[in-house]
């Protein structure tokens, strides 16, 4: 069995289509890697929104409770 590239710079060009198939895997790889990022912060987002959403609940139920008590 033979190698079908025999040296790096080989496996580089890729038999002339080497621009093609890197800025491909570039693109792909990119793009996850802005997916990731992207979600990351609309999870810590979205868990401050909870939290101060939770703080405002939290702070009408101790507002209600006292004026039920008198």
């Amino acid at each position: 069995m033979q190698p079908y590239f025999y040296s790096i710079s080989e496996f580089i060009a890729m038999g002339k289509h080497g621009v093609f198939v890197w800025s491909c895997w570039a693109i792909t790889v990119g793009m996850m890697l802005i997916f990731i990022w992207y979600s990351r912060k609309q999870r810590q987002s979205l868990i401050k929104e909870l939290i101060i959403q939770q703080a405002r609940q939290a702070q009408r139920g101790t507002k209600g409770n006292k004026g039920a008590a008198l």
